[in-house]
């Protein structure tokens, strides 16, 4: 079964409804700050842009382990968070 995000992914371009910075971190926070380090909004548009059911994250935190750019370099996150408290306000979360 394919989670569910692939579902609606389904309809071609998926736009946010709303926007609003993180306050406080979290680990949805941090995998958002990985997505935007790599320069996607979020999962669910790096699905769409790369074409993967699949993201690949560490078993132990459940954070994301790797990306691919756009421009195809990949970048490569550790287990432990990366996120910190000075870059939280600068995270987007994106309301769909």
């Amino acid at each position: 079964k394919k989670p569910e995000v692939s579902g609606v992914m389904a309809k071609a371009d998926i736009n946010p409804k709303s926007i609003h910075h993180a306050k406080k971190w979290s680990d949805d926070v941090e995998n958002l700050y990985r997505f935007q380090q790599a320069g996607y909004r979020d999962e669910v548009e790096y699905k769409q842009v790369k074409q993967v059911d699949m993201v690949e994250c560490w078993p132990e935190t459940g954070f994301v382990k790797k990306l691919q750019r756009r421009d195809n370099t990949f970048y490569y996150y550790d287990k432990q968070r990366e996120c910190e408290d000075k870059e939280v306000p600068k995270v987007k979360v994106y309301v769909y």
